[in-house]
């Protein structure tokens, strides 16, 4: 085990370690005891501290080396850092931030709070994140109703608080749940495909690009509808004539039917599947917000991250799904584990 002595610009004392380190980010491994387990934010730290979560890769660098875990020198890593030639001086910074998390992780993270205080009302939420999440409420409350726009905006805020009690002064868990609680709550049905339609944006659109007589025609393959394709089995499009946009006209102002037991699209194997992934989603909010820490913060992240990764429509997004709900069932596997594990040690 190398022998580091005192760096006179750092102030960081000599140390010569004897325990393994296990720097968790997706998960948390099985470790001998829990004096040999170390946990360390570097993907939030990064980003918080240099504006980018890239610089968690020379941030855990330089955790590890500071720990006495690399048989390396600060001297050494610089002149490889120079000799890649990308970004040297972001990431000397990146590494330095690591070392001084690895000296006294508290006082790095009192540094970032008292920066993020002076600028972050009391939930730590940014001007443009307050204004995200309104404008999403506003977008919600027009795909169905207020109370259903209402839902999402306290659902965010139960994270908030949760997130600022476990890791003041943290914002990503609270930014990432607003991204992706509003992918899971406004699905793209046949309501809310008429009502994009003809919510006069579409129009004013072609009415810009075309000239006056433009005739439309849509490709679409509804759920009920649709013809399936005799080889793939998967769902057809066909074309529809211009009489479909009022069509859409008259469905747009269905929407109230939605959920309810005259909601016929609702029916479809494919809704059921989209309304099932939603209600997980909220209910797996609901462990994340009860069971948060500042351990694993990170892990929470990436949960809450999951839907943005469930792209497409049809079976393209059921396959999404499908990996998603994969990952899903390990990384809330970690995250209880964790949650456990510090309620019994408090």
């Amino acid at each position: 085990m190398p022998n580091f002595t005192r760096d006179p610009d750092l102030n960081f004392p000599e140390l010569r370690l004897h325990k393994a380190i296990h720097l968790a980010v997706d998960g948390v491994e099985t470790a001998p005891d829990n004096t040999q387990v170390e946990f360390i934010e570097a993907t939030a730290l990064a980003r918080d501290l240099m504006g980018d979560t890239i610089g968690a890769n020379l941030f855990l660098v330089g955790y590890a080396l500071q720990k006495g875990l690399l048989p390396l020198t600060v001297d050494a890593l610089h002149a490889a850092i120079e000799l890649n030639g990308v970004a040297p001086e972001f990431n000397k910074r990146a590494l330095l931030w690591g070392r001084r998390a690895a000296h006294d992780a508290a006082a790095v993270r009192a540094v970032l709070a008292t920066a993020v205080h002076r600028t972050l009302p009391a939930i730590g939420a940014s001007e443009d994140d307050m204004a995200f999440v309104e404008r999403r409420e506003a977008d919600l409350t027009a795909y169905h109703n207020a109370a259903y726009a209402k839902t999402y905006a306290d659902l965010i805020a139960d994270v908030a608080a949760a997130e600022e009690a476990a890791a003041p002064g943290a914002t990503a868990l609270r930014e990432t749940v607003a991204k992706a609680l509003y992918k899971v709550m406004a699905i793209k049905d046949e309501y809310e495909v008429a009502r994009l339609y003809t919510d006069g944006r579409f129009e004013k659109a072609v009415r810009d690009q075309f000239a006056d007589g433009a005739e439309l025609t849509f490709h679409l393959a509804p759920p009920l509808f649709a013809e399936r394709d005799p080889t793939t089995g998967l769902q057809r499009k066909k074309e529809y004539s211009p009489w479909m946009f009022k069509a859409f006209k008259i469905l747009a102002g269905l929407k109230s039917l939605r959920g309810t037991p005259f909601d016929i699209f609702g029916r479809t194997e494919e809704r059921k599947a989209e309304r099932a992934h939603r209600d997980d989603y909220m209910a797996t909010l609901q462990h994340v917000i009860d069971g948060l820490n500042i351990e694993n913060h990170e892990l929470a992240i990436d949960i809450a991250g999951l839907p943005l990764s469930v792209r497409g429509f049809g079976h393209v997004w059921e396959q999404n799904r499908q990996v998603a709900e994969t990952r899903h069932s390990a990384l809330m596997a970690s995250f209880r584990a964790g949650a456990d594990g510090r309620a019994a040690a408090e």
